[in-house]
C-alpha cells in the first residue's frame, strides 16, 4: 500500500471511537425525511469543531446542510454526501446513520494529510432521501454543479458499485367530471372513473410500442366513496413510469399526457397531473466506479462483488447527471438481505455496521485521495462522463 494512504488509514483508525458514537446516537434518534434536525446538527456541530466552514440549511430544507475546507488555490473540488433520515415506523433499516460519520471520517483524514496538493472538499448533508428525495430539491436549486466528482457511501449486502438506476416519474391523476344519478339521468353525467379506467386501458396498449426497459405501474389511488348508482365526478390514479434512460422516460411521460388528455376528450372530463416525484437515470462513469472499487480492494472492504448492473430508482442520479459520481456500498448485513428490513436494523449498531464506516471511509478516503493528487485524474473523468451523457442521449 501507498505510504500515504497508509496514513490515512491509521488516521481513521485512531477517528473509529469517535465516528461510532456519532453513527450510535444518530440511530438512537431516528428522524424522517425533513425532521432531521438532531442529526443535521450533531453532524454540522462535528465538523465546525474540526476546522470546517458549514453552511446550516440549504434553499428551501432546513436540515440540508454543506460544510467545505479548502486548502490553498484552485484544484479538485470533491463531494462528499451523506444521508441521515430514518424510516418512519422502524428508524434506520436502511443504514443511512452510518453515512455522515463515514464522510466525516473521509473529511478529516484528508485535510489532516494533504498539504501539499490544492483542494476543496465539500460534505453535502442531503436530507429526506426515504420521502421527497432531498437531492432532487437540492439540485433544482443549484447545489452540487461546483463538483468534479461527488461520492457517496451505503450499507449494502455485498461491497460494490451500481452501474445503472432507473429514472422515474411519480404522478397522480385526477379526472373531474359532472356528477348525476346513474339510473334516473346518466345521460347528464360525465364519468371521471370512466376517464380513468381509459388511462389504464391504454397504458397497457403502450406497452407494445416501448423500449424493453420501460416500466409503468399503476393503481386507483381514490374514488372519493362515490357509491355505484352515482356517476362519479372524481377519481384519482397514481402512476410511476420508469427506465433506464431518462431520454427515453422523457419520450415516454409524454406519450402518457397524450394518453391523459386523450381520456379527458373521450369522457368530457377535466384531467389534473400532479408529478410527485421526477428521479433521474444515473450517468455511468465506469473509470471512477473501477478506481472506487480498486480502492475497496486495498481497503479490504468485505465480500467484494461485482457491480450492479441495474439497480431500482434513487436521487442521487439527480446528482449524477450533473457531475461524475459513484457511491460504494460496503458489506455490513448477511447476503440476501433486503433494505427496509429488520436485519439492516439488528446490524446498525453491530460490529459489522461500525467497521462499515471504517472500510467505506478508507475506500472514499483513497479515492478523494487519487483525484486529489494524479496529474491529469479528474480531467479523465469529466471526459468519461460526457461520452457517457452522449451516449445515452444516442441511445434513446
Amino acid at each position: 500500500m501507498d505510504q500515504n494512504k497508509q496514513i490515512i488509514s491509521d488516521l481513521l483508525e485512531q477517528c473509529r471511537p469517535e465516528l461510532e458514537r456519532l453513527a450510535d446516537d444518530i440511530f438512537d434518534h431516528p428522524e424522517v425525511g425533513l425532521e432531521e434536525t438532531y442529526a443535521s446538527s450533531l453532524l454540522c456541530d462535528w465538523l465546525e469543531a474540526n476546522g470546517f466552514v458549514v453552511q446550516r440549511g440549504l434553499g428551501s430544507l432546513p436540515t440540508a446542510f454543506r460544510a467545505e475546507y479548502q486548502n490553498g488555490e484552485g484544484g479538485p473540488v470533491i463531494g462528499l454526501l451523506a444521508e441521515y433520515d430514518a424510516l418512519a415506523g422502524i428508524g434506520h433499516a436502511c443504514g443511512h446513520h452510518l453515512q455522515g460519520p463515514c464522510m466525516l471520517g473521509t473529511a478529516l483524514a484528508i485535510k489532516e494529510l494533504v498539504e501539499d496538493k490544492p483542494y476543496k472538499l465539500v460534505i453535502y448533508g442531503t436530507p429526506a432521501e426515504e420521502t421527497v428525495g432531498g437531492k432532487v430539491i437540492m439540485a433544482k436549486e443549484g447545489c452540487f454543479t461546483e463538483l468534479d466528482a461527488a461520492l457517496m457511501m451505503h450499507g449494502s449486502p455485498t461491497s460494490t458499485c451500481d452501474v445503472k438506476s432507473l429514472a422515474n416519474y411519480g404522478v397522480d391523476v385526477t379526472f373531474t367530471g359532472v356528477s348525476a344519478h346513474a339510473a334516473i339521468a346518466p345521460e347528464k353525467g360525465r364519468s371521471a372513473l370512466d376517464a380513468l379506467l381509459l388511462t389504464f386501458q391504454a397504458v397497457e396498449y403502450l406497452r407494445e410500442h416501448v423500449r424493453d426497459d420501460v416500466r409503468m405501474h399503476y393503481t386507483v389511488k381514490s374514488t372519493y366513496d362515490i357509491p355505484e348508482n352515482v356517476v362519479p365526478d372524481k377519481a384519482t390514479g397514481s402512476f410511476l413510469l420508469r427506465s433506464y434512460n431518462g431520454h427515453t422516460l422523457e419520450d415516454v411521460f409524454a406519450r402518457f399526457q397524450k394518453i391523459v388528455q386523450g381520456a379527458a376528450l373521450m369522457t368530457e372530463t377535466e384531467p389534473e397531473i400532479l408529478i410527485r416525484s421526477h428521479y433521474a437515470a444515473k450517468i455511468p462513469v465506469l473509470s471512477l466506479n473501477e478506481l472506487m472499487m480498486d480502492n475497496a480492494r486495498l481497503a479490504k472492504l468485505p465480500r467484494i462483488a461485482p457491480p450492479r448492473e441495474k439497480t431500482g430508482s434513487t436521487d442521487f442520479a439527480n446528482v449524477m447527471e450533473l457531475v461524475p459520481g459513484t457511491c460504494i456500498r460496503v458489506a455490513f448485513v448477511p447476503e440476501g438481505a433486503v433494505a427496509h428490513s429488520q436485519e439492516y436494523l439488528n446490524n446498525g449498531k453491530s460490529q459489522s455496521g461500525h467497521d462499515a464506516i471504517l472500510y467505506g471511509a478508507k475506500a472514499l478516503a483513497f479515492t478523494v485521495y487519487d483525484l486529489i493528487t494524479v496529474p491529469g485524474l479528474t480531467e479523465r473523468i469529466r471526459a468519461d462522463f460526457e461520452a457517457s451523457r452522449e451516449r445515452m442521449k444516442k441511445e434513446a
